[in-house]
């Protein structure tokens, strides 16, 4: 071999080396690849999307599209084996742990809107649903201004919490608004007596109610107070990543293996009580993976 041509193919393999790791390579990426693991953040209490079993161990819908994702994402780098750590967030922690690289994918029910995607990324929507009110199965509220002069609870951190501020607000209704650390918490003060309602999405409160010992003591009321579409959540920083992401969410949506992965969480019994959601799938979600994307109306 004469040297122009030893020259050339070792300047084509500098090329090839150079551009090999380059095709998925980027800051989220290449730590999952050094690690060896992949992380997910996840809610306790988010059914059916992102809670505990029995066990303790994270399960749900939100959980299950994740999975799929990391494996996408171990195809992809080309790892034998990708090992799976999970980080219990909550609505006032969960952004802030994506957004500074804590955790991965964020997986549960998290709304996708503008002032979020300043910090974060999304994926398609796996859900959308809207903000209604979690009341005592006597209680005569039956809409928003119901509400007026009386205590209404939302989880902190939260699109409802923001959204039944502004109402109140706007409208004058003289609401008390309670924020609560958690979903769980909320639901408690409605059981007790010491909130009239407690705001929520209305998918998050039929999986709350499913949950408690005396589910009919409880009901869901009212007209949307929001639109929610629901994404899963990881870095900003890494385009190679959400290119995987997005990749999968469309396989699985155009595929209707999502559609199976929805209906195992919403129609059939899940536990830890063996209770089926009955949620058939909604119009909107319907209409929105028909032409699957990330982008969302707010």
């Amino acid at each position: 071999m004469n040297s122009n041509v030893a020259r050339k193919l070792w300047v084509v393999a500098l090329c090839m080396g150079l551009a090999a790791p380059s095709a998925w390579a980027g800051p989220v990426l290449d730590r999952i690849k050094q690690s060896g693991k992949l992380v997910i953040g996840n809610r306790d209490a988010s059914v059916p999307f992102s809670y505990l079993d029995e066990n303790r161990k994270p399960i749900g819908y939100a959980i299950d599209l994740c999975l799929k994702i990391a494996e996408a994402v171990r195809s992809k780098l080309g790892l034998g084996h990708l090992a799976i750590e999970y980080v219990t967030l909550t609505s006032a922690t969960r952004i802030a742990a994506v957004a500074e690289g804590k955790v991965d994918l964020e997986c549960e029910s998290t709304t996708n809107n503008a002032e979020r995607r300043q910090k974060v990324a999304f994926a398609m929507p796996h859900y959308i649903t809207g903000a209604k009110y979690l009341v005592r199965a006597g209680s005569p509220i039956r809409d928003l201004t119901d509400f007026v002069g009386r205590t209404v609870a939302s989880t902190v951190g939260t699109t409802p919490l923001k959204a039944i501020t502004a109402a109140s607000r706007e409208r004058s209704l003289g609401i008390r608004i309670v924020e609560v650390p958690d979903h769980v918490r909320g639901v408690e003060m409605v059981e007790r007596g010491e909130a009239d309602g407690f705001v929520m999405d209305e998918v998050l409160l039929v999986g709350l109610i499913s949950s408690r010992p005396k589910p009919d003591q409880l009901k869901v009321v009212g007209r949307f107070l929001t639109t929610e579409a629901l994404g899963i959540m990881f870095p900003k920083t890494d385009p190679e990543l959400k290119q995987i992401v997005d990749g999968e969410m469309k396989r699985l949506i155009l595929s209707r293996e999502a559609m199976a992965i929805h209906d195992r969480w919403f129609l059939q019994p899940i536990p830890p009580n063996g209770r089926s959601l009955n949620l058939r799938m909604n119009y909107l979600l319907k209409d929105f993976w028909k032409f699957p994307s990330d982008w969302v109306p707010n």
